[in-house]
Order: structure tokens, then C-alpha cells, then sequence
């Protein structure tokens, strides 16, 4: 296994280099199809969300394969390498694994034990296959996050560490009251109508919105969100969809906004805004300055800043710097707003007009820094250990599996081999002489090799074990292409790797 992820997130990244990285759908599968055209990888697979993007790959090269993944990824996302080297991290082999798993559960999110990233991983995965860029190893990496992920939901009090990033973002637009009661008889507005709107969509109704309009370039797929929030037992929603067109219109009208789009461009206009509001875009006062941390001198650096979490920890050489940020506007919210777009779909200088609050991916950043953690988090991160070890154990054993089998056929055709001799020699035996004969001799094969393939698939499980499946090869003088034979064929059994 040779396994590599090279990215960055919200915890490596400033948001505005986040949001200038991010990837379009039809990005990525270009993305996919140029890592596996480059010569260190075999598979590929891309996460990309709101605040991460990485792109796994099984490569046969460490350096050069960290080399290639770097340059696709800033060809790819438009962001020079030289500006996007600083904020990305690499792991490799079960420290990758250690890290998606982190990711599955929740341990990595900007909330910690949101549940919104296993639909995100699920669709990664979804999409590796589809273009086949996805292969033996990343097949097996991602469905086995997924079933991590489940457990440290189920098995933990994970959930109770935080909430979706949607709930989150509810909770700060509320500005401390309780989210049910500020929502109570509001009329909401969502723009989009893919995962993560469908998810704010049914929030805002479980929260007590009175009336929700989904807006969508594809009607048909707002239509279909209206019908799934109506049909919903313990919500008594209001909802409708309208065009894109009409967002202006239902902007005089609403309450709360909340967007996710894939939009590359701003959706929502300060202009528009200001005008649906029928105010005046005033000029931007500013806040007192915040820490924040820098972008990190090397991968090394930040490995230590991501990982120990603190600057104190990540080593002298980094400095703290202090940043201005635009203020919220003061007075009653006459429009809430929620963007969990990346890149932004409302525009950030909504902050400046009167009567509007904005949250965004990059307060919720800095709102969620001081965000308790549950004490379950402990035990997650014991099951991710677990899980990491298993992981590793299971693909170290399956990588000597091949090898053993193509050692039972070489000695099933000495077998039948040597039974084919005796009928040129015993041509008056019986069938049932010839059975009798032909148990026997398959019987002793199994016994002399039963012992030493058991005890070559348990020593090959350990750490270090992966030279016995080349020892195996070179004491029984195995054909390394029937050994690749058997690899294949297991690799395109289309059973493997789908739940």
C-alpha cells in the first residue's frame, strides 16, 4: 500500500484561498483523469467541500508523487503553486488513513462531529468509481471510513460535540437567543437545491419557520425538494419553489436567506441586496484586529501546526499576525443571512449594510475555534486507532492473498499433473480406484500447504509483513504474472468494494 493524500482545509488554509481553490464537479473529473495520466499513480479519488480539498492517490513514488499531486492541484484549481504550497498538508500510508478517518467522524470538520462529511465521502467515492479512476486500494480506504464513520456516531456522543454546519450557522445568526424561538413564524429562503441546501431546507423547518421558498436553476429539482418538506411528519412548513429569477422578488419578502450553490460567481450582490432591502450600501466601519494564524514556511511546519493544534506547539518559527476584518452592521436584523457556499455566494460586503447579518464559512471558522469539545471525542479517536491498525492489517494480508492462491494452483496441476502419469501408467484402474487415489494425494497437498499459508497471511498482517508474499514467490518459484493473474481478477470482481 502506498497510499498518499496531499490537500487543505480550513485548518491549513485562509477561506479566501479556500474559496479561489475550489473545484467544480466537472474540475474534479478532470482532476482525476490527469492524476491517473501522471506516471507515480495508479487510483484517485477527490474529497471536496466547502472547507477541504484532497486528492488521494495510490502512488509507487513518495516524493515524486507529492511532487505530481501539488502541481495537478494548483493547475486544477487555479491557485499558483508557489502561493498554494504553503497551506498544503501530506500524509502518507496509515497516517493517511488516520486522517480520513478523523475526516469520516467528524474529528477534522469545522464543527466537530458534524455528520454532513459521510454523504461527501460517499459522493467521492461514488465518483471514483464512475470514471474508474478509483481502484482496489481506494475502494476499500473509503467504504471502510464510511463504516467508521457510522460507528463513531453510532457507538459515541459524538453528535453532542457539535452540530451540522447548517445548525451551527442557525445558532450564530441567532446571536445567543434560542434558535427555535428566533426562527418561530419567519419566512426563509433557500437558494439551491443540492445536499447541503436540502439540508438547511428541512433544519429551518424542524427550527420553526413558518414559510420556505427554494429557488434552483433546475425547477424541477427545487419542485422535488418542496415536495419532500411537505410530506415531512413533524414540520407544518409552508413551501413553494420559484426560478432563480424570482429571487429578487422573494428577497423583499424574506427573513432568512440561506445559500449553497455551485456557483462560481456571486448569486447574491451587496447592490441586490441593499436594494431589496431598499437601503443604502454604506461604507464598511471596521472591528479591532484578531489573531490569526499564518500560512505555515513549509509542509513540515504546518504538519506540526495542524496536528498539535496550537502555535505554541508548532515550533518558533511561527509568528502570529493581526488581521481587520469588516464589522456586522448594528441595530434590528432586518435580513439573515447564511452562506455555506465555496466559493462565497453572497457577497461580503453585505456586511456593511444596515439591518443585515451576515455569517459565512469564514465566521463560522472562527466562531466554531471556541467550540467545546464533548468528551466522547476521546473515545472517537480511540475507535479511529483501532480502525487505523485494522485497516492496515486487513490490506498488508490482502496483498500476500494472491500469492497464495496462485501457490494452491501450481499445486493443483502437480496434482493433476501426476494423476494424469499414473492413468498412462495404471490404464486398468477403476473410477472409484482413480477417486480414491486422486482424494489422497489432494489431501496431503492441503495438509503441507495448510500450515504455511495460514501462518504466511498472519505474519504478512504485521507491520513489516509485506516481504513474505516475495519470499513465498521466490521458494516456490511462482510465476509472477499468474500472481498479477489473480491480483486482477479479484481487483474486477464487481462485488468488490460496493456496499
Amino acid at each position: 500500500m502506498s497510499l498518499l493524500v496531499v490537500g487543505l482545509s480550513h485548518r491549513s488554509a485562509p477561506v479566501s484561498v479556500l474559496e479561489r481553490a475550489s473545484l467544480a464537479v466537472e474540475t474534479q473529473a478532470k482532476l482525476l483523469q490527469d492524476t491517473l495520466a501522471a506516471e507515480p499513480a495508479t487510483e484517485a479519488a477527490v474529497l471536496a467541500t466547502c472547507n477541504r480539498i484532497e486528492l488521494y492517490a495510490d502512488v509507487d513514488k513518495f516524493h515524486a508523487g507529492v511532487a505530481e499531486l501539488s502541481t495537478l492541484l494548483a493547475q486544477h484549481s487555479g491557485v499558483g503553486l508557489e502561493e498554494l504550497t504553503p497551506y498544503l498538508y501530506v500524509h502518507y500510508e496509515d497516517r493517511a488513513v488516520h486522517h480520513l478517518f478523523s475526516v469520516a467522524c467528524g474529528l477534522d470538520s469545522m464543527v466537530v462531529g458534524e455528520g454532513q462529511i459521510l454523504g461527501q465521502i460517499k459522493d467521492a467515492l461514488a465518483r471514483g468509481q464512475e470514471l474508474h479512476t478509483a481502484g482496489r486500494l481506494l475502494n476499500d480506504l473509503f467504504q471502510q471510513a464510511l463504516r467508521v464513520g457510522k460507528r463513531a456516531h453510532s457507538e459515541t456522543g459524538i453528535d453532542r460535540a457539535g452540530q451540522s454546519l447548517v445548525t451551527f450557522g442557525l445558532q450564530q445568526l441567532a446571536a445567543g437567543a434560542d434558535p427555535e424561538r428566533w426562527a418561530d413564524g419567519k419566512r426563509a429562503l433557500v437558494i439551491g437545491a443540492g445536499s447541503m441546501s436540502s439540508l438547511a431546507a428541512a433544519t429551518l423547518a424542524r427550527t420553526g419557520v413558518a414559510d420556505i421558498v427554494v429557488a434552483n436553476r433546475t425547477r424541477s429539482r427545487a419542485d422535488r425538494l418542496v415536495e419532500i418538506l411537505q410530506q415531512g411528519d413533524d414540520t407544518a412548513v409552508r413551501a413553494r419553489a420559484v426560478e432563480m429569477s424570482a429571487v429578487g422578488d422573494e428577497l423583499t419578502r424574506a427573513d432568512i436567506v440561506v445559500s449553497c450553490t455551485g456557483s462560481t460567481g456571486l448569486v447574491l450582490t451587496a447592490d441586490a441586496l441593499a436594494d431589496a432591502l431598499g437601503v443604502t450600501l454604506d461604507a464598511a466601519p471596521e472591528r479591532p484586529a484578531v489573531t490569526v494564524a499564518p500560512a505555515p514556511a513549509d509542509v513540515d511546519q504546518h504538519a506540526a501546526w495542524v496536528e498539535n493544534g496550537s502555535a505554541a506547539q508548532a515550533g518558533p518559527a511561527t509568528a502570529l499576525r493581526r488581521v481587520t476584518v469588516p464589522a456586522q452592521s448594528t441595530g434590528p436584523v432586518r435580513l439573515a443571512l447564511l452562506d455555506l457556499a465555496m466559493p462565497r455566494d453572497i457577497d461580503g460586503a453585505a456586511h456593511r449594510i444596515d439591518g443585515v447579518r451576515l455569517v459565512d464559512i469564514e465566521s463560522l471558522a472562527e466562531a466554531s475555534a471556541d467550540a467545546p469539545m464533548a468528551a466522547d471525542v476521546d473515545r472517537v479517536r480511540t475507535i479511529v486507532s483501532d480502525e487505523v491498525a485494522a485497516f492496515g492489517a486487513a490490506q498488508r494480508a490482502a496483498h500476500v492473498a494472491p500469492t497464495v492462491v496462485a501457490l494452491r494452483t501450481m499445486a493443483a496441476g502437480v496434482v493433476a499433473g501426476e494423476i494424469a502419469r499414473l492413468d498412462g501408467r495404471l490404464p486398468d484402474l477403476d473410477e472409484k480406484q482413480r477417486a480414491e487415489i486422486t482424494q489422497t494425494v489432494r489431501r496431503v497437498v492441503d495438509k503441507l500447504l495448510h500450515a504455511p499459508t495460514v501462518r504466511v497471511k498472519q505474519l504478512a498482517s504485521e507491520p513489516g509483513g509485506a516481504g513474505y508474499a516475495d519470499a513465498l514467490r521466490e521458494l516456490f518459484d511462482l510465476d509472477p504474472q499468474t500472481v498479477a493473474a489473480v491480483s486482477r481478477a479479484d481487483l474486477n470482481d464487481p462485488n468488490r468494494g460496493r456496499s
